[in-house]
């Protein structure tokens, strides 16, 4: 069985975590991923740093670059504009977004803004034919009444254009397995990507976790007790956690899968060259 892989990268900050970012992708880009997607911040918070940050992996790795876009804090004309830039700079892939308002706000809509992803995706499409990601949630969006909305709300995404749905992090398969029966019974036929995020700082995972409403197993907690200044074994856990995790989905018949890299190659690189991924020459990027 194949299995297809992308990679999540941010965008840095300043000098010190620009070196890092590009020596992650340096390291990953020989993976031939089928594309790898560059965050936006809270609020919109990094747009101008994801736009150059997208346009610059695409260029040096001549990889297929996802931009995020969010629908916080920007004028409908603001994101169409961006993607129409986007579009016209060979850029072609977009992870469409409700996104989080700065400092934990509940969200709100921009008056003159698209009100949530769906709508986004909807006039992404009529702008261009951009190949569209979207977010789900196998446990439960944190501010979603219920399961049930969820799964009807991706089928609304993916009616509208959305070629894939990547999860949010999940540690338990059994809740990943539930939710694609749950999803193929309500006639989502896209490819719903694993979301997989490698342990690299176990108190950072406990603050995504809790932000983004992802439980965190008991085992997890046992394992990495006392590894906060132990990076060699801690690393050596995590790669035992991942490389377990994502053999048996794919025992499954998971066959897509989204690495959260926090801009760190050596977990991702190590799960990847255990799955028999290996070196081979990029797909070329996508033109104007």
């Amino acid at each position: 069985m194949s299995i297809e892989i992308s990679f999540e990268f941010f965008p840095p900050k300043n000098e010190k975590t620009a070196a890092t970012l590009w020596r992650s992708v340096a390291r990953l880009a020989p993976l031939a991923p089928e594309y790898v997607s560059v965050t936006y911040g809270a609020g919109g918070s990094t747009r101008e740093k994801t736009h150059a940050t997208v346009r610059e992996i695409q260029t040096r790795t001549g990889l297929p670059t996802a931009a995020h876009l969010t629908c916080v804090s920007h004028t409908r004309d603001e994101v169409d504009a961006l993607a129409r830039s986007y579009w016209d700079n060979g850029i072609k892939k977009i992870v469409a977004l409700r996104g989080d308002m700065p400092d934990g706000r509940p969200y709100r809509p921009h008056p003159d803004g698209y009100a949530y992803a769906l709508d986004m995706v909807c006039g992404l499409k009529r702008i261009a034919d951009f190949d569209i990601s979207v977010a789900c949630y196998p446990e439960r969006h944190p501010e979603s009444p219920g399961n049930h909305f969820d799964i009807g709300y991706l089928k609304r995404k993916t009616d509208a254009g959305a070629s894939r749905a990547l999860s949010q992090f999940f540690f338990d398969n059994d809740v990943f397995l539930r939710f694609r029966d749950r999803c193929a019974a309500a006639g989502i036929k896209v490819p719903l990507v694993a979301g997989i995020l490698p342990v690299t700082n176990f108190s950072q995972l406990l603050k995504f976790a809790g932000l983004c409403g992802a439980s965190v197993p008991d085992r997890l907690h046992r394992r990495f007790n006392g590894l906060d200044r132990d990076a060699e074994t801690r690393h050596m856990v995590a790669f035992h956690e991942a490389i377990t995790q994502v053999e048996a989905l794919i025992g499954e018949g998971v066959t897509d899968f989204h690495f959260y890299t926090l801009n760190r190659a050596e977990l991702t690189y190590a799960i990847c060259h255990a799955l028999g991924v290996r070196p081979r020459a990029p797909k070329p990027a996508a033109v104007a």
